[in-house]
């Protein structure tokens, strides 16, 4: 029977480890919130620095063209275009217009479902528009959305309304016994997807910016359409491909973007980091912002939709407007940024829509109106259904976000560097990889209490001061007696309470233990989510839109918490081990890889690879161990090269969704853990032991 991680422990023993909190309240949590705020914040103040400081056309281009590279690069590379094999399954007429049901392929096999609506009262070639949905469950099918395409109709317009990918008729994670998506769609099938994109490098924002670039691709396909009078447009979700797509969209004549545009200083304390493809990696580090979007499309007209109880921040959208309106004016196309706001909610309201209307006539159909809405009455939903069945995956099958990222990270992990790499140029990867800052010296630490047990040992409540303005709480128990100690970092998860019975395991022993919580974990985890998002979710947003994931940061805390532990006068220096538990066995490995002088390693509990998580469908509680681009790199069992040959035990490793794995799988998945300490022959100091063994 297995070693479990808790035990039975005495009461004497147990009390010196159960009272593991430093700091009373949610101070810590706090000080992570303003340390990431202040990190935030430089960057801000930089890009103010630099936006303020254009002057000229011939710097605006510079700025503009810095914006596309960056965008389409951070989008992760589009693929090749391959036929598009569009068909149209059906269609309808109604009072002034036709809808066309339309399916194309934007990559083989995968499909986008769209309607185009047909004016029937104007005449070709008509000007036309990309009708992007925001994350409503139905996608483009939506009454919302329906006011805004059938409006758009009835003014000439052209429109092409697809659905994004995990909305309306594509469902990412449908579930044919049943006929229902066994994840939400909307914002959770984006969040589900896009979290396994990052470990390739790429973004769930690729699939749909690159269905919009075949949108448009289908467009010029048509005689109908003008080529030179093609616009984007959408609302929410919708606006944010609307920005996006201006960027590195160049035959699009105008934009609209309703319901998006802030700023992020004012987003980032309010509702916060938003679904998938909202965050980009480093976006912030790489001094960007809302604005950037607009700039990137200057000259074309360009405007932004409001609402002044919207939760994206009406004062973050004026000064973004204002900014905008500046460098507009640079290029002498002050009256081509836009800006229309409504003291309302969120949404592609009739006002709204209205201010679409007015924007479009005026640039791409020469004319100033009233935009005033006529009488629309939506399809029932099921009439707007491209597909026989009204989802892709029971109709057409065909690919899907996750298969495609999967096929690509099987390429990436076949020929990842780690496998070229020695142990010392693999550290340097890692490190680089994750984003590890230089350490020197020994942190600063300030002991809050110090109490002595009946049982003779010593437990010492501690901060630790990893970076400026950041410190991590740790308790150090030292067992009786004066001899030097080896000592153990231990770090959970759930927070070093949760590790109580394995500290009081380790002392009874006759081991010291540092029991540490690295930021985001423990006293410092934040409390609470917003606008629909967990907190961890969106922690781990702001590190990587910082261009720091989250467990690069938790590495260097547990780092330099190791760099003060080898200086006290109790510890043998060398012989300090590490045991992490969960996601705290990732960061375990990491700092064991990273850093020799780390005696040996103990994972509990903890997934068992980067690809195990691409390769399920589904996963829980992997943002924050997420690391962008990792698998063209390395993956988790590749660190063993690092590590060895010192001790590495795994303990009950576990799946994306936290069920234990059998023998066969966990040791499929460490076989190169295996076959370097074979190289080094010693293979008895690697130990892989299942639950229930």
């Amino acid at each position: 029977m297995r070693r479990t991680f808790l035990v039975f422990l005495t009461a004497a023993a147990f009390a010196a480890a159960a009272d593991l909190r430093v700091v009373a309240g949610d101070q810590l949590r706090k000080e992570l919130s303003e340390y990431l705020l202040g990190e935030a914040r430089k960057h801000w103040n930089a890009r103010r620095e630099k936006v303020s400081a254009l002057r000229t056309q011939e710097q605006v281009a510079e700025r503009r063209q810095y914006v596309q590279n960056w965008l389409t690069q951070a989008l992760g590379p589009f693929p090749e275009k391959t036929p598009l094999n569009a068909r149209i399954t059906g269609s309808f007429s109604r009072d002034g217009y036709r809808v066309e049901h339309l399916v194309f392929e934007s990559m083989p096999n995968f499909y986008v479902t769209a309607n185009v609506y047909v004016p029937l009262n104007a005449k070709p070639p008509f000007p036309a528009v990309v009708g992007t949905a925001g994350h409503s469950v139905t996608g483009k099918a939506i009454a919302t959305y329906q006011y805004a395409w059938i409006g758009m109709v009835k003014r000439g317009f052209l429109v092409l309304a697809f659905d994004p990918p995990g909305q309306g008729e594509r469902s990412e994670y449908f579930d044919r016994e049943t006929g229902k998506s066994f994840v939400p769609l909307g914002t959770r099938q984006h969040d589900m997807a896009g979290t396994q994109c990052l470990l390739t490098g790429t973004t769930f924002a690729r699939y749909e910016i690159w269905d919009a670039i075949r949108a448009v691709d289908y467009l010029l396909t048509r005689s109908d359409v003008d080529p030179k009078r093609i616009a984007v447009a959408g609302n929410s979700g919708g606006g944010t491909q609307s920005a996006y797509l201006g960027v590195v969209e160049p035959r699009l004549a105008a934009g609209v973007i309703s319901c998006y545009m802030t700023r992020w200083e004012e987003l980032w304390q309010g509702p916060g980091p938003q679904d998938a493809e909202q965050d980009f990696p480093g976006f912030i580090a790489a001094g960007l912002d809302f604005g950037d979007f607009m700039i990137g499309m200057a000259p074309k007209p360009v405007t932004m939709l409001t609402g002044i109880r919207d939760y994206f921040p009406i004062h973050g959208a004026r000064e973004t407007y204002a900014e905008v309106k500046r460098v507009f004016g640079i290029l002498g196309a002050e009256d081509r940024a836009g800006y229309f706001e409504y003291d309302d909610e969120h949404g592609w309201h009739k006002p709204r829509r209205e201010a679409t209307y007015r924007w479009l006539e005026k640039w791409l159909q020469g004319r100033e109106v009233d935009g005033a809405e006529p009488e629309i009455a939506p399809e029932p939903e099921e009439n707007l259904n491209a597909t026989k069945t009204g989802q892709v995956a029971t109709s057409l099958g065909g690919e899907t976000v996750h298969s495609i990222n999967r096929s690509l990270a099987e390429k990436q992990f076949a020929s990842r560097k780690a496998l070229r790499l020695s142990p010392a140029q693999l550290r340097q990867s890692v490190s680089k990889a994750i984003h590890l800052r230089p350490r020197s010296g020994v942190p600063s630490v300030t002991e809050v209490s110090s109490q002595q047990e009946a049982d003779g040992s010593r437990v010492l409540k501690l901060l630790i001061q990893t970076e400026p303005n950041l410190r991590v709480p740790g308790v150090l128990t030292l067992p009786a007696g004066k001899r030097k100690f080896a000592a153990a970092i231990v770090i959970d998860q759930r927070g070093k309470a949760e590790a109580a019975d394995r500290v009081a395991e380790l002392v009874k022993g006759g081991t010291a233990v540092l029991a540490i919580d690295p930021r985001g974990w423990g006293e410092s985890a934040p409390a609470k989510g917003a606008s629909g998002y967990s907190p961890d979710w969106q922690l781990a947003q702001r590190a990587l839109l910082l261009g720091r994931p989250l467990i690069g940061m938790q590495v260097f805390d547990v780092l330099r918490a190791f760099d003060y532990l080898r200086t006290r006068k109790e510890i043998d220096a060398s012989k300090i081990s590490i045991i992490g538990a969960g996601n705290g066995g990732v960061v375990a490995l990491y700092a064991a890889a990273l850093e020799p002088r780390i005696a040996s390693a103990d994972l509990h509990d903890a997934v068992a690879s980067y690809m195990a998580v691409v390769r399920s469908r589904t996963h829980r509680d992997m943002i924050g161990i997420v690391v962008p681009g990792v698998l063209s790199e390395f993956d988790l069992p590749d660190l063993a090269k690092a590590i060895a040959p010192r001790p590495l035990r795994i303990h009950s490793p576990r799946d994306p969704l936290g069920s234990a794995l059998d023998e066969s799988v966990a040791s499929a998945e460490y076989g190169p853990a295996t076959a370097y300490y074979e190289s080094r022959g010693r293979k008895q100091q690697f130990q892989l032991q299942v639950a229930g063994r």
